[in-house]
């Protein structure tokens, strides 16, 4: 009896380690090449220079690694795709660099959303 329990906790472990894994490598990615005058500084993005290293957060919600070859960027937020488009409404939060889904009749209200996308 104690080893299908020690089984049912493992399991479920797993596909909560699995659950992580997928939401967080379904982000929007890109990288952008360094010009050559321009490699010795950091990085551009949007007109703002940011050093070279980790970039936790950038000022339009992206997580980023400067290099003096490149930058690689992904998106802090997923997009809501599975709510109750007739009733609610998609509202992007910059301050919490997600998407809030709302009550159009009362948008201090949350809806419920069953999926997001990258």
């Amino acid at each position: 009896m104690g080893s299908v329990s020690l089984l049912q906790k493992s399991f479920l472990a797993f596909l909560v380690a699995m659950g992580i894994i997928v939401a967080l490598a379904d982000a929007y990615c890109f990288s952008i090449r360094n010009k050559p005058e321009e490699g010795n500084k950091g990085c551009i993005l949007d007109g703002i220079l940011y050093p070279f290293g980790e970039i936790a957060r950038t000022h339009n919600c992206l997580r980023c690694s400067c290099s003096q070859k490149a930058m690689l960027c992904c998106s802090l937020f997923h997009t809501p795709v599975g709510y109750d488009k007739e009733n609610c409404k998609v509202v992007f939060n910059k301050k919490t660099c997600d998407y809030d889904v709302v009550m159009k009749s009362d948008p201090s209200k949350e809806c419920v959303v069953y999926s997001r996308v990258g």
